[in-house]
């Protein structure tokens, strides 16, 4: 009898040893704690609400911190330039690969990729998206959200006041004039992002490449000298301060596009993930009122399309002593069940999934915008922003002069002189 529950006890002890081992082969980081840092957007939204199934599914806590965009690159420089290992993964746009490669601040990923394949899957993935995330034939990156921009329009008003779809900036400057004098000053004629650094330059760069202009010159030094980025510049000014919102030059992505969700501009130029907040009918009063066309050209002879290319996405971080734990989460926050889950969390358009962009919830969503929006991902310009290691510099110098032709204290011509002047030592470093 004894030898009997001996050996019943032993079988009991190795049935719970191999359930064990098998919990543990079946979350090997059970018990990680990951740091994230990631950017405000729906895309952030919707992984931070997913967040529980993920830790159910492998034993990781992750604690994720949410900063605005216009912060998130000098937050992550500095964690980066003093070695302090904050964070074991971060968002931010494809422009700063790089600089960030050529640093060693983050790792390539196709050895995680090959031994963690259980979310990831490439083929799934927006080719261009993918594809941007790629410095010397190595993958750093899996995209969180992509998006180009586009001119929205107020349907209705156009249709009213017999204004046709802009197709130059010239039009559009003159379609503003018309909304503004039509409604008596009740709608503004267009807004658009006038706040300093990434926000200002984001949208006036396709200004600036409308006019025939660039950022970076074939020689390799600062274009913004030129004639043609002094024009976009006086161009982009002038309709902003003379039809556009009081307080334009403190607006940032969120107040310009709740202004243009709230019934109160003619037009407006961003993101095309705006489009999702347009035909939402919990947040937007102009949904169905809303026409989407490219963003507008002025010159016949451009360098580079008008129209953005943006990828953000998510990279392992070289100082990380997760790293496996962090690719894990990154694969699964970037995974097409994620990507379809978060239409239902937060209006979100900038998805990088094919399976997620074909679905029928997103047709359903956002029908009213999906051609405009891949018609302007297809032309989007890969150099919209500047893809090299001093691109956050020559940013911050584009939006010191932005903001000097807004606040009126200098010309467009001048203040470029200066940002010229200031980006070519750091191209040259």
């Amino acid at each position: 009898m004894k030898r009997r529950q001996l050996l019943v006890l032993t079988m009991a002890l190795t049935a719970a040893a191999a359930m064990q081992a098998f919990a543990q082969d079946d979350k090997p980081y059970s018990g990680t704690q990951l740091a994230v840092l990631m950017e405000g957007h729906p895309t952030t939204d919707g992984i931070q609400a997913l967040l529980p199934e993920f830790t159910k599914e492998t034993g990781i806590e992750v604690n994720l911190e949410v900063v605005p965009e216009s912060d998130i690159t000098a937050k992550m420089l500095l964690e980066f330039s003093s070695g302090s290992g904050r964070y074991d993964l971060v968002q931010n746009n494809i422009i700063y690969i790089p600089g960030f490669v050529k640093a060693g601040y983050i790792d390539p990923l196709e050895d995680f990729a090959k031994k963690l394949p259980k979310y990831l899957d490439k083929a799934d993935f927006v080719p261009g998206y993918l594809n941007t995330n790629v410095v010397d034939g190595k993958l750093y990156g899996l995209p969180v959200y992509g998006e180009s921009t586009f001119l929205m329009y107020r349907k209705d008003l156009f249709e009213q006041y017999g204004i046709q779809p802009p197709k130059t900036f010239d039009d559009v400057t003159a379609a503003a004039k018309t909304l503004k004098e039509k409604s008596d000053g009740k709608i503004v004629g267009i807004t658009m992002r006038g706040a300093q650094g990434i926000q200002n330059v984001y949208v006036w760069a396709g200004w600036l490449w409308g006019y025939g202009g660039e950022f970076i010159g074939s020689d390799g030094k600062s274009a913004l000298g030129s004639d043609e980025a002094s024009k976009s510049l006086d161009a982009f000014a002038n309709v902003l301060k003379n039809y556009g919102p009081v307080g334009v030059a403190n607006f940032g992505w969120e107040e310009n596009r709740v202004l243009f969700q709230q019934g109160k501009a003619g037009m407006t130029m961003d993101a095309t993930v705006n489009g999702a907040f347009n035909e939402d009918p919990s947040v937007s009063s102009v949904v169905g009122k809303v026409g989407y066309v490219p963003v507008p050209a002025q010159s016949d002879k451009l360098k580079g399309g008008s129209s953005s290319l943006a990828v953000h996405s998510l990279y392992v971080t070289s100082a990380s002593k997760q790293k496996e734990a962090a690719f894990l989460f990154a694969s699964w926050a970037t995974a097409k069940e994620q990507q379809i889950k978060s239409f239902g969390i937060a209006p979100n358009s900038g998805v990088t999934s094919q399976a997620a962009l074909n679905s029928p919830e997103f047709n359903k969503r956002y029908g009213a915008f999906k051609d405009a929006m891949l018609g302007s991902i297809a032309k989007g310009n890969p150099q919209y922003l500047p893809t090299v290691q001093a691109a956050n510099e020559i940013i911050n110098n584009a939006g010191i002069a932005v903001s000097k032709a807004l606040a009126g204290t200098e010309s467009a011509k001048d203040a470029l002189a200066e940002a010229n002047k200031a980006n070519d030592p750091a191209l040259a470093r």
